[in-house]
């Protein structure tokens, strides 16, 4: 965590810095001025436009009774977009503009979701307790959870109760 936010606070800002005074030279100060203006001014409109849109497809799914995790996904990306739109650099222009291209988007959806699948069927296992003031016998079982690759992850604790 502490990298990150090293990344984030000290070594973007410094690539930032080098890279508009790298612009400058070559196209002037007030050029350089301008497009960092002009990216901020077309990364907000497009901002307002796509964050609409995920509100409004958010609504619509939350409507028919479905989770909008996709719009959901799409607006914490614009939100990211926003920011660093809004920036004043180069770097973090670039880093928007991706985040507001849908096929990057879909793209960063699909590995995070992979993501979160491997570390589901990866994860610590859970404990299930039943407990009932009208069961006779009690048995304790345990089953272990196999991955795709059929090695034991974790044990599930349990209490079952035969009915005859």
């Amino acid at each position: 965590m502490f990298r990150a936010l090293f990344l984030l606070f000290i070594i973007i800002p410094i690539i930032e810095i080098a890279l508009l005074i790298q612009v400058s030279d070559v196209i002037g100060g007030f050029a350089t001025i301008a497009l960092i203006v002009v990216t901020a001014i077309i990364g907000a409109k497009l901002v307002k436009q796509q964050g609409m849109g995920a509100m409004r497809d958010a609504q619509l799914q939350m409507a028919q009774g479905q989770m909008p995790a996709e719009q959901m996904f799409t607006g914490i990306c614009v939100i990211i977009a926003g920011v660093l739109l809004l920036t004043p650099g180069i770097v973090t222009d670039v880093f928007g503009f991706l985040l507001l291209t849908p096929a990057v988007r879909k793209r960063m959806s699909a590995a995070f979701a992979s993501q979160a699948q491997v570390h589901m069927t990866q994860g610590g296992g859970f404990s299930a307790h039943y407990h009932s003031s009208h069961t006779r016998h009690h048995t304790s079982e345990q089953h272990s959870v196999h991955s795709e690759r059929g090695q034991s992850n974790s044990t599930i604790e349990g209490e079952f109760e035969r009915k005859e």
